[in-house]
């Protein structure tokens, strides 16, 4: 989506109705909503907690205005548009959306569940919502139009790919595809989703029976086959009969069962199909298991899927991801319970290969970026909930800036004193760390950067703050400092607090829509800034 396409959706529907007000509207806390949980100006990264109408006032203000489909349009943008850090939000409000008293409204909300909800775990959350939405009310949720909606759900998906869907996916939250299909009367409007509807609620035996004489269409053979070999590896005990057939059907591990992923065998097979996100994560207990050792076949294609240029562009992933995998595997030791494991060289040279290659797989927002670290106290400590330390976080938080954003100043501060940095394109990710700790350290004030840029005739769309330092310290109020800024250059600019050890303060409870705080950092992180940046909260 083009920034400027973006600028003008969110600054419309603003309060004041100006362009260029930074007043907090209703339509801007229910977009922080919707991106990551909370009305408020801090993110707090890792933070996963369930959300409900006590952090959703502006949804529940917009709704009483009469603005239910404008709620239902944004929540299916930040759902699609890879624009929420993650799903639970833009379900609620959908959830809540299909309950309101009006019409307009509800039919909105649950003509959208199909595009909202991607996948059965999204269903499961969207139905478990309601459930919650309605607790203490004598009436139930199963209604016509939600009977409707789920049946719309199972209906309009490709039999084969939801054949697929309610094998690995089963449950979530209390609800199961027998539920559902159940309480809403589910009628399967073509045979193929018939057969897949008998089969979750009454078993394959019973496939089995009335589909043995029966005369059958080309696409109800494909399901029939499909669910076949879905029962064939869950009653095999045969290590080479079920790796056969995750490689010529391509089951999921989600599909076998907990016997089957003891096999090396099996995961050979299922390396080759595996996404590689899911990959990153249970590398360090493969290795802990002793399915990946040292010039194995296993590690051998782990290291190949991690080297190819295409199936990281396929994947998508972000070099932080990367990064934050390989600290942790580098480790060697989870960070719950007693898994250790010793880290193979072949792989953390295939890890750091994919981090540097996949920064082409981050979008430019293509703004004018000022990043600035905080050396006035330490960088030595350890990100929460990460193995990395503030000094690695900082220097690939900088590097990917500098990198993707053509127009990117990168500032070292301490002292009183702002030093720019020269990264080149072709420094390594030890190389920017070494750079930014040598500056010495000292007392910290974070509108240093702010000023810098007034008082040097630059202008700065968005400025990233990155301190170690858990009490942020000032000479000069952070907004009065972007105001002078915005006066000085003419710029719509914005500001960026990150508290890379930070665990939930803020640097003052702001209503200038151009200053957000982040606690900590994770990926989510660069999905805040980039909202940010575009205008979208």
């Amino acid at each position: 989506m083009e920034p400027s396409e973006n600028a003008t959706s969110n600054h419309a529907l603003n309060s004041t109705g100006t362009e260029g007000s930074w007043e907090i509207s209703d339509k801007t806390r229910l977009c922080r909503f919707l991106c990551y949980g909370s009305e408020g100006d801090i993110y707090t990264a890792r933070e996963q907690g369930r959300v409900s109408t006590e952090s959703a006032g502006a949804l529940l203000s917009l709704l009483q205005e009469g603005r239910g489909a404008e709620v239902v349009e944004e929540a299916k943008r930040f759902a699609q548009g890879g624009r929420a850090v993650r799903p639970g939000p833009a379900l609620f409000a959908l959830a809540l959306c299909s309950q309101h008293s009006e019409l307009k409204t509800r039919q909105a909300a649950f003509k959208a569940l199909r595009e909202v909800c991607r996948d059965p775990a999204h269903l499961f959350s969207f139905v478990q919502y309601k459930k919650e939405l309605k607790e203490g009310m004598k009436c139930g949720i199963w209604g016509r139009a939600l009977r409707k909606a789920v049946s719309d759900w199972y209906n309009e998906q490709d039999p084969l790919s939801l054949a697929a869907a309610v094998t690995r996916c089963k449950q979530r939250e209390g609800w199961s595809h027998q539920d559902l299909l159940r309480l809403s009367h589910t009628k399967p409007a073509t045979e193929a989703v018939a057969l897949i509807s008998k089969y979750v609620t009454k078993g394959w035996k019973e496939v089995q029976a009335a589909y043995a004489d029966k005369e059958k269409s080309e696409e109800v053979v494909k399901v029939l086959s499909y669910l076949e070999v879905v029962e064939k590896v869950k009653h095999s005990c045969d290590e080479v009969e079920v790796s056969g057939l995750i490689e010529e059907h391509k089951l999921e591990r989600e599909q076998l069962l907990t016997d089957h992923l003891r096999s090396k065998q099996v995961w050979s097979a299922l390396l080759k199909e595996i996404s590689l996100h899911s990959i990153l994560k249970i590398l360090g207990k493969m290795t802990s298991n002793k399915l990946l050792e040292p010039r194995s076949a296993e590690t051998q294609t782990i290291c190949e899927r991690l080297q190819n240029e295409s199936s990281l562009k396929k994947a998508n992933i972000h070099p932080f991801s990367i990064l934050l995998a390989s600290e942790n595997y580098k480790r060697g030791q989870g960070f719950q319970g007693k898994t250790k494991w010793e880290a193979d060289g072949s792989i953390l040279k295939a890890m750091d290969w994919a981090f540097y290659t996949s920064f082409q797989n981050v979008e430019p927002v293509g703004k004018r970026f000022v990043v600035a670290v905080d050396v006035g106290t330490s960088l030595t400590s350890i990100v929460p909930g990460t193995a990395i330390s503030t000094a690695v976080a900082a220097a690939a938080i900088t590097m990917i800036f500098a990198r993707t954003e053509s127009n990117t100043q990168v500032l070292a501060f301490s002292e009183g004193a702002v030093v720019p940095c020269s990264l080149s394109a072709d420094m390594s990710l030890p190389e920017v760390t070494a750079e930014l700790v040598k500056f010495p350290s000292g007392s910290t004030d974070c509108t240093l950067p702010v000023t810098w840029a007034t008082e040097n005739g630059k202008s700065v769309d968005m400025f990233i703050i990155l301190t170690n330092n858990p009490l942020w310290t000032f000479t000069a109020s952070p907004v009065e400092s972007l105001k002078k800024h915005r006066h000085a250059s003419g710029t719509d600019s914005k500001l960026v607090m990150c508290g890379l050890t930070s665990i939930g303060h803020a640097v003052a409870d702001t209503e200038d829509r151009g200053l957000l705080s982040i606690c900590g950092f994770d990926l989510g992180a660069f999905s805040v800034i980039r909202n940010l940046a575009l205008d979208l909260i």
